[in-house]
């Protein structure tokens, strides 16, 4: 992956730039009306001052030197019911965008292959999962219509076609045979939508009547609960009370018992073995697991619990890479390459008149 590399559109990352430049010139003047005067918007310190002394905005949170925090999870607290915490959020948004991708991917393209060269590390995570740098192309956000744009850049060599295979929830299917939860298991067996299918038992309602906001709150808990989300942050999440986040859970785990049976029996082998397991058993140290210090306890807990789910799915992603590869190298030369993989996902140049008939499903 690393000596094939990518290939990028660099007139369309060219045109993005120009488009989100005038956004974030926009961006900026009405920042600066609603502040009532002129700072840096980069820098923490003078948005703290405009926020806090200036506005007179309520502090939600003090860093370590005791200065009012204005972290993303902070300025999406604030962005609730002010407007100009909310336009700060979409000024570092672009910002991060424009600065390391879009102005600077086109920079470091290879001269010689015409493709960017990113480097793969084998031993960059805890949890082993390989980890793109120089640069990181595993993290543009998809969220975002402005990170989607980003993902259009991006392009086949001539004659071929990117193609892209992922694993479905993966990382939820690992949980549930880890933890063998009978009720999820059958699930998965039979295809049906497991976060619908979810939702419906947790309201008692028949899988037809499932709303979209329903889905979407079991779909937070099945994946929250994997790093070790708790009522307050799945309240965060959804927008509703600690009270009802709290009920969304028990009634998860009511439905879902070999979950709770695993979540807890996997803190009680890390703390004894101060290490947890993947299932091809690469080993996790979690040093913090005693500690006294209630937050770094807390993390390591909620580390013990993730770390198998995330690291079985890391090995096997590279055990499909190593076949994946013995495939490519039995076609005819040139007809597939694989150029990228991020996390649960692959990503291939395919010849164009072979497009159908190796991305069947």
């Amino acid at each position: 992956m690393e000596e094939t590399g990518v290939a990028i559109d660099v007139l369309e990352f060219n045109r993005q730039a120009i488009i989100l430049q005038s956004r974030l010139e926009s961006i900026k003047s009405n920042i600066f009306k609603l502040a009532g005067k002129e700072f840096n918007i980069s820098s923490p310190k003078q948005v703290g001052q405009i926020l806090f002394d200036d506005l007179k905005l309520p502090i939600k949170k003090k860093s370590s030197t005791g200065q009012a925090s204005t972290s993303e999870e902070v300025l999406q607290e604030l962005a609730e019911d002010f407007e100009i915490a909310r336009l700060i959020l979409e000024y570092r948004a672009v910002a991060k965008l424009l600065n390391t991708y879009i102005e600077k991917l086109p920079n470091i393209v290879n001269s010689e292959t015409g493709r960017i060269h990113c480097n793969f590390n084998q031993a960059g995570t805890v949890t082993g999962r390989l980890s793109s740098s120089e640069p990181n192309l595993q993290n543009i956000p998809i969220r975002t219509e402005d990170g989607r744009a980003v993902r259009n850049g991006f392009i086949a060599r001539d004659g071929y076609t990117l193609v892209a295979a992922d694993y479905s929830q993966v990382e939820l299917r690992i949980l549930a045979h880890m933890a063998n939860e009978e009720t999820m298991l059958k699930r998965f067996a039979s295809k049906v939508d497991i976060h619908t299918a979810t939702a419906a038992q947790m309201h008692g309602l028949d899988v037809k009547d499932v709303t979209p906001e329903l889905r979407r709150s079991a779909k937070a808990i099945n994946f929250g609960l994997i790093y070790g989300m708790s009522a307050f942050g799945l309240a965060k999440e959804l927008g509703v009370s600690n009270s009802i986040a709290k009920n969304y859970i028990d009634s998860y785990f009511a439905q879902y018992p070999g979950i709770k049976s695993y979540m807890n029996s996997i803190k009680e082998h890390a703390k004894k073995d101060k290490f947890v397991k993947t299932l091809h058993g690469r080993k996790i140290y979690t040093k913090d697991i005693s500690s006294s210090n209630g937050m770094l306890r807390a993390a390591a807990e909620r580390a013990a619990i993730n770390a198998p789910i995330q690291g079985t799915a890391a090995e096997i992603i590279k055990l499909a890479m190593v076949k994946v590869q013995e495939w490519i190298d039995s076609l005819p030369s040139d007809e597939v390459f694989l150029i990228l993989q991020v996390h649960d996902e692959l990503v291939f140049e395919v010849e164009n008149s072979k497009v159908n008939k190796y991305s069947k499903k």
